[in-house]
């Protein structure tokens, strides 16, 4: 039996091949900016009514997964990107496939192997960082790949990101994102109870951060999302409720399905499909620091 075809070493390419990106929304439509500015051509994807970044080519999914061999998903969830399995698996020649969609870990493992017996590679990147990180090509990448391709996809994350964190073999990028975001959904909802007891208290939260920011309870929510963004009153992160909420959910539902959730995760799941409720999907996710 030949052996498929090894994916594409964006290393070798020099004349800097075209790059197509699923999903055109706030993170997708950064990465697509990135990855312009790079020199790369990109072909972008997306059927809702998002703008098209300048400089990129709208196209249909079969077209993109025709056209360039290094795909770049940044879809709303798991759904999405199992929708394009059937284009993937039409390709006419091996593609790179790097899913910076959030997901369960063991549907990242399942769209891996289906895509592995078809030739091509898909790892799971997920992306912390938020839309300036995106647009900027800072962000940090939780990377589940296979040791021995790594070299490949580290060259084809460079234009996209400052920090990329090899977590282990695929799957583990998606595991390593969602623990992330449910420590940072707990941390928010911590500082819940930090806010309103300094206002209950009448302690200045400005002087309480400054010093809780040189000592051992602090964290990034301390030293960043409460002064830039609930301090200043603006909320515009750019990350709204829905997704903290349906990443917390799903970080909740991982440490069941390992056997190692704790009543402090299950709490969390609960606070924030509360503020969900409450504020609706759309709303800046920390917008948890100030719900009464």
């Amino acid at each position: 039996m030949t052996a498929p075809a090894p994916c594409p070493d964006p290393t070798s390419s020099q004349d800097l091949a075209p790059r197509a990106v699923f999903g055109l929304g706030h993170m997708g439509g950064g990465m697509t900016a990135s990855l312009l500015r790079a020199g790369h051509p990109v072909l972008g994807v997306d059927p809702g009514p998002v703008p098209t970044p300048g400089g990129a080519r709208r196209v249909s999914a079969a077209e993109a997964i025709a056209e360039a061999e290094v795909l770049v998903l940044s879809l709303p969830g798991t759904a999405q990107v199992d929708e394009l399995l059937p284009d993937l698996l039409a390709a006419p020649g091996p593609r790179l496939v790097i899913d910076a969609s959030t997901c369960p870990p063991g549907d990242s493992r399942r769209r891996a192997e289906v895509l592995a017996a078809a030739g091509h590679l898909l790892v799971d990147a997920p992306v912390s960082g938020g839309p300036a990180g995106a647009a900027t090509g800072s962000l940090t990448v939780f990377l589940g790949c296979p040791e021995e391709r790594l070299a490949e996809v580290l060259a084809a994350l460079e234009p996209l990101a400052a920090q990329v964190h090899h977590i282990g073999t695929t799957g583990a990028g998606s595991t390593a994102k969602l623990l992330n975001n449910l420590l940072c959904g707990i941390h928010l909802a911590a500082a819940r109870a930090l806010h309103g007891a300094a206002e209950a208290s009448e302690v200045d939260l400005d002087r309480l951060l400054a010093a809780l920011n040189t000592a051992s309870g602090r964290s990034a929510v301390t030293e960043v999302n409460l002064p830039r963004w609930v301090l200043s009153d603006s909320y515009d992160s750019g990350f709204p409720v829905g997704l903290m909420t349906r990443d917390v959910g799903l970080a909740a539902d991982l440490t069941a399905d390992l056997g190692v959730s704790s009543p402090l995760v299950e709490a969390a799941r609960s606070m924030w499909d509360e503020l969900l409720r409450t504020t609706g999907p759309r709303d800046d996710f920390n917008r948890m620091v100030t719900a009464r």
